[in-house]
Order: structure tokens, then sequence, then C-alpha cells
């Protein structure tokens, strides 16, 4: 039975009610007169607080409060890929129709089309016996996104007793499973709270990475799929821009765009880019297979802590599937901050900067929800989550509680500098502070499918970005000209690094995506170069005439040319082995 209490007090989002002994933590409520969504964060005697997702003016004390009996849960079914919610789940074009551009508070719709009829086709017959997390049958969703139907996590599974196929709504029984507990009757959606993981059979180790097309990601700071990274960055260091590209080009098969109290304008360039962006996996559009949460900073607070939890499971249902899918959550210094004012409402102990003592737990609960599984079900498929979290720290400072708490659970950490941003290096990924701890795990699949000298390759490039460093720190003292030529090839070719190789441009039509070869090729070209300069000077050529060599435009334009065609070809290569020889025929002059 429902409790039904009384409003005492409004604090913002917080609401206490009174009369709820019969009400559980984490309960869903409907706050007065108008029905405003809530969830009950704390229970003292007959006393609830509340965090409405809402804005909660006009409400006042004496209103009722009715809890629904469930905590707060998302619907999965057909009809998720392509939607854009709000941070409670709710679609924000169905809202759109029905209440006009602004969101009316206590505006109810529901969460899945429950009139669309969809394509149910069976992969059971009756008299299999299932369990829970078997396909019982699939639907079409997109041309992108082939939707299995699962037995739910929390039915154990029986014998097939009727299966159908042919046209049916979400709700419509499409199976009705014979159970020890009795027939079930399944339909084409399942419901799950959000706060509480789905379940699988165990967690695998990550093997193979998440190819972005980002010579800087892939080759010197890769993330495995299955894998966690977190972004941090100060204000236009290109924290957005980073995951759109990695939503555009990652190979997984969806993705959850998490837009948690960004910029109205952000998330607009989202919804009106995505539409419009061709997949590269499938040459449809991006949303095809993309699935929007749009949390902006003008939206109630309260439901910026809850969007992150939506976005995770909706991504672990199309993981139960059997697929890869990418979390970008953008940016959870928002969702942080969420945590912060409620708590400060509730009058809870603060924690280092005003965040709550809980927030490191939040933080690590919400990343362990990533990984590779083998699903349940008894075909034994693979899915993976993989999460990237963009952090804002105040100014820039790495030592930011949010920062440092991600920081500690996460494998992959892309620190983005707004020193090089204002340069115009793009992506702004540090080479010298920023760190993958997944080299390992992915050692056997590069030497498979690319090169085994590719993880020495990458030693090697990151050593002389290293030096480089080291030695711009003399060159500031006593200048270029002091150094020896040694050291001088040193700069030429981590400048190639920089310039030719980790420098990315976003908005070019070939430089957008590179694939792992040709960032295999590029990255071969410069090391070469830089062997044949090394053994030139040793040789007394001449500095100059080895920084002159005609061969280094090509490798600087080789980011500008075709994928495939420059995969296939050798031509750079080969001149400049013939310039090398050349230089040597002359000898010093």
């Amino acid at each position: 039975m429902d409790a039904k209490g009384v409003i005492i007090k409004v604090a913002g989002p917080l609401v206490i009610a009174d009369k709820m002994s019969d009400a559980k933590m984490f309960d869903v409520v409907k706050v007065g007169d108008k029905g405003l969504i809530g969830e009950i964060i704390e229970i003292k005697g007959d006393k609830a607080s509340i965090q409405v997702y809402e804005e909660t003016g006009g409400v006042g004390p004496g209103e009722p409060v009715v809890s629904t009996g469930m905590p707060l849960s998302v619907e999965l079914a057909p009809g998720i890929i392509e939607a854009i919610y709000d941070g409670i789940q709710r679609p924000l074009d169905v809202i759109k129709e029905v209440a006009g551009d602004f969101i009316t508070r206590g505006v109810d719709v529901p969460k899945v089309n429950r009139e669309k009829l969809w394509a149910f086709v069976p992969t059971v017959k009756a008299g299999d016996k299932l369990v829970r997390g078997d396909i019982i049958g699939t639907v079409q969703e997109t041309v992108s996104v082939l939707h299995k139907i699962m037995v739910p996590p929390d039915v154990s599974g029986g014998t097939v007793k009727e299966i159908k196929e042919g046209e049916f709504t979400v709700e419509d029984t499409v199976c009705v499973l014979e159970t020890k507990d009795g027939d079930k009757k399944l339909s084409m959606m399942q419901k799950w709270p959000v706060r509480k993981y789905r379940p699988y059979h165990k967690k695998l180790l990550s093997t193979e990475p998440m190819i972005s097309g980002q010579r800087v990601i892939d080759t010197f700071f890769p993330l495995v799929k299955g894998g966690t990274a977190c972004v941090p960055g100060p204000f236009g260091s290109g924290k957005t821009v980073i995951q759109h590209q990695l939503a555009k080009w990652a190979d997984t098969e969806i993705v959850v765009y998490i837009g948690c109290g960004e910029r109205g304008n952000e998330m607009t360039d989202v919804l009106m880019e995505f539409p419009h962006l061709n997949d590269p996996r499938t040459g449809e559009p991006l949303m095809k297979r993309t699935v929007l949460i749009a949390n902006t900073s003008n939206m109630p607070v309260a439901a910026r802590e809850a969007s992150v939890y939506t976005g995770i499971t909706i991504a672990e249902y199309f993981r139960d599937m059997g697929y890869s899918v990418a979390v970008m959550a953008d940016s959870t210094s928002r969702w942080a901050e969420a945590m912060r004012e409620i708590s400060g409402r509730l009058e809870e102990m603060p924690g280092e900067e005003g965040y709550p003592a809980y927030l490191g737990t939040r933080i690590a609960e919400f990343y362990e929800r990533s990984g590779r599984v083998q699903c349940l079900g008894s075909d034994g498929r693979i899915g993976a989550v993989t999460t990237i979290g963009a952090v804002s720290p105040p100014g820039g400072d790495l030592s930011d509680p949010v920062v440092q708490a991600t920081l500690r659970v996460v494998k992959v950490f892309w620190s983005l500098e707004a020193h090089l941003a204002y340069q115009r290096h793009l992506p702004a990924i540090s080479w010298l502070n920023s760190y993958s701890l997944y080299h390992s795990n992915i050692k056997e699949y590069m030497k498979e499918n690319v090169s085994d000298k590719f993880i020495d390759m990458r030693t090697d490039a990151m050593s002389l970005l290293q030096t480089e460093s080291e030695l711009n720190e003399i060159v500031k003292l006593i200048g270029v000209d002091s150094l020896s030529f040694g050291d001088r090839v040193i700069l030429e070719t981590a400048r190639s690094l920089r310039e030719d190789f980790l420098h990315q441009n976003a908005f070019h039509d070939v430089d957008t995506y590179a694939s792992i070869e040709k960032q295999f090729k590029i990255l071969e070209l410069i090391l070469r170069m830089h062997d044949i300069s090394k053994e030139l000077v040793e040789k007394d050529i001449p500095f100059d005439k080895v920084a002159d060599m005609e061969v280094r435009e090509d490798i600087a334009r080789a980011r500008y040319r075709d994928d495939a065609e420059f995969v296939k070809s050798s031509d750079i290569m080969e001149k400049l082995e013939a310039e090398r020889e050349k230089l040597i025929k002359e000898g010093v002059f």
C-alpha cells in the first residue's frame, strides 16, 4: 500500500515529509499537489528527506506526499535507441509535444512508447528450457541495432510454454514461461532500479583496445573495451570535443552520452550534430546507435545526481545483449556538485571542500559498473561497458577532491592542459602528465593485429618526448645553438612527433580519424627519420642538411592522406631511404 505523508519543510530541492513510516529508502514519491517526482534519501523515524527532481517553487508545508513503493527505475525496451531523455528518463520530445518547449512541473509521460508496434522475431520454441538472461527473440530497433529481448535477471528461468511472433507493443506478452512459481508472462519491456547494478556471470580481463582513431589516445594512452578513463581539464581545454570524437569514432556498437549539468548550448550542439553525423561503421546517422541523456545546468540540480545512474543502467542493459557500449559522462564534477548541495541541505558533516564524506564511494560505485563481462544466459555471450568521465575542476586544479577520487578508481588519465589548447595543439592531452595502465593488457593484441614493433616504438617515442622536455630547460638558459647535433636531432624528432602525430584536427575530413594501421605507419616514418638523422650527423653530415631533407614535408602531410591508400603505400619510406643514400654519397662539404 502506498505510504502517504505530509510536507513539513521545503529547502530548495530537499523536502522533508512527516508520517512516512511505511516508506522505504530510495522509494520514488509524488510530492505536493502537482505530484512532483522525488526520491527518499534519508529516513529518521516517521520523517523522510526527499530529493525532488523538479523545481519546488510554490510547494509548501501541509501538501501531501505519496510513495509509489518502487525505487527510481528505468524502462528498458525497444525504443530507447535514438531517444533523448532528461536525467530521470523522461523523453524530451514527448514532453515538448505535451507541454511545449519547457518541462512543465509534474508532467507525467511514458518513458518508452506504449503504442508503437515492433516486429518481434522469436529465437526459441515451445518446450525449450531457458535460464535468466537467455534471448527469447529479437527486434530490429534501428538499421544499426538489433535489440535482443531477454529473460529478465530477476526471473530464474523455466520452460517455454508459449512463444509468439508478429507485431506487438512493449507491454504485450510475447512469451509465457512455465516456472516452479507458476506461469510467468514476459513482454519486451524490463524495469530495473538505477542504483542497482545488473548481474552477470563473471568479470573478464579486458584485452582488446577501444580504437578511437585519435592518435594520442590509441598509441600513447590506450583505453580497452570495458575500461575506465578520466578526462580532467580547465575550461576551454577541449573535454567535450574529445568526448564527441570518442562518441563518433570509437569502435563500440552502442553509445550512451550523458550531459550531466553541462551548459545548454553544448548539449544543443550534441543534439543538433549527432542526427546529421554519419556512422563510419554503417554509413547511417550516428543517432541510430546512440542514447542521449540531457540534463543541462539550468535543470533541477537533483536530477543531475540521477542522470549518471540512468545512463549507466541503460548501458548495462545493452551490454547484457553482448554489445560493447561506450558511456560518456560530461561532467562528473557537476554530478559531485549536486551531491554536495543535497548533502548540505541534509546538514550532513561535510568532508573535503564541502563534498560529502561518501563522495569517493559514489564515484567508485559508478566506475565499477564498467567492465568486460560474461553475460547471463546459456550462450556465453560477452559484453562490455567502457566509461569515460570528464571532470571540470575549478581553475584546472588537479588536486580537487573529485579529480583525486576519480583517479583512485580509473586506469586511464588523459590530462588536458590549458596552455596546449591556447597554442592550438589539439587534442590538448599532455604527453608528459597523462598515463594508461592498460599497455600490458593490449600487448598481445597489438602484436597480432598491428605489429610486434608497435609497443617498442611507442616506448621510444615517449622517451624522445621526455628527453625534449629536459633539453628545453637547457635551451631556455643557453640557447639551441649550444646543443650537440645529436641533441638537436632529438628536438627535431620530438617536434615532428608533436606536430605531425600528436596534433590532430577534429574538423578535417581525413585527419579527424586515423586507423591504428595508419598510426603505426606514421610513427614508423618519424622514428626511422630519427634513426637516419642520428646516423647522418654521426657521419659528420651538417645538421642543416639533415634538417632540410625534403622528405620531412611528406611525413608532415602523411596524416592528411587517405587511410587505405596510405597504409598500402611505401612511397615516403622509399623517398626517405633514397635521400639518406644521397646525403651519405655526397659526404661532407
